[in-house]
């Protein structure tokens, strides 16, 4: 298990929990539950230069469940694209820092998103992009479950295996909750992997938590046979949080000064 990918994981979710108390803003519960995969991704697998963040030979991620803007702007702060005094100014009117993920004047965002249900076409037009220029570079899409709620979404994963886009891979975090209740209740997936199976797509079935998991499943990339690729990452939202965690009322509301003490101690002690 990488350290540093767990030291990362753990800072960022202390950057995204002080920037949602200090904005009293939403979604805490969204970003704690992917934080495991971006810290993986940020540290082990996305080849990028920060200094450089149009370098033509990156990797492209799209985070396309952007209502979790807190926690990916924390991973670029913490990586270096931008200073990490950008993140107190998170959610103020005329900073570039918005609720939703923006990639105007963000350095090291692709596109906006959080208009649910468009990051995986959006990922399929760069995969095919690049599969045209010989290009080297992966594309990664993190998407919700509720997400998948989408016809969008299944209209991509279609479009995805017949292009062969062996340079894509799709994630999805799997949490089991989303707006308005869990996902079982709200519109049942399941069988959700065999469905991705089904339209084409390798899968890789995943404890969305576990560092080594997550590296081992994101390093199968560039499939030869073009069959693109799913990483179903069960998850538990709000994760790393003791009451947090499985709690829908964390996927709208923002932690008091005292709740946010609690949470950085337990993060401290993890």
């Amino acid at each position: 298990m990488s350290t540093d990918s767990i030291v990362f994981a753990r800072k960022i979710r202390g950057h995204a929990l002080r920037m949602v108390h200090r904005t009293n803003s939403s979604h805490i519960g969204s970003g704690l539950s992917m934080a495991d995969l971006i810290a993986v991704l940020y540290t082990s697998v996305l080849n990028l230069r920060p200094a450089e963040p149009k370098w033509p030979q990156r990797d492209r991620f799209i985070l396309s469940k952007g209502h979790a803007a807190a926690m990916l702007y924390s991973a670029l702060a913490q990586r270096g694209f931008f200073p990490l005094d950008w993140l107190d100014r998170y959610c103020e009117a005329g900073n570039p820092l918005a609720g939703h993920v923006t990639h105007c004047k963000v350095p090291g965002v692709e596109v906006s998103s959080g208009s649910l249900g468009h990051g995986l076409g959006l990922g399929c037009g760069m995969a095919l992009a690049g599969k045209a220029d010989k290009a080297q570079w992966n594309v990664y899409v993190l998407l919700s479950d509720g997400e998948c709620d989408e016809g969008s979404i299944w209209e991509a994963a279609l479009f995805a295996p017949h292009h062969k886009l062996g340079n894509l891979t799709a994630m999805v975090d799997y949490n089991k909750i989303q707006s308005f209740g869990s996902v079982r209740d709200v519109l049942d997936l399941e069988p959700f992997a065999e469905k991705w199976r089904a339209f084409g797509w390798d899968v890789s079935e995943i404890d969305g938590h576990d560092h080594d998991q997550i590296e081992c499943a994101l390093a199968m990339r560039g499939n030869p046979a073009g069959r693109p690729h799913l990483v179903l990452a069960h998850t538990v939202k709000g994760k790393g949080v003791s009451f947090m965690e499985s709690q829908l009322a964390w996927h709208y509301k923002s932690p008091s000064t005292d709740q946010l003490e609690q949470a950085l101690k337990e993060l401290e002690t993890a």
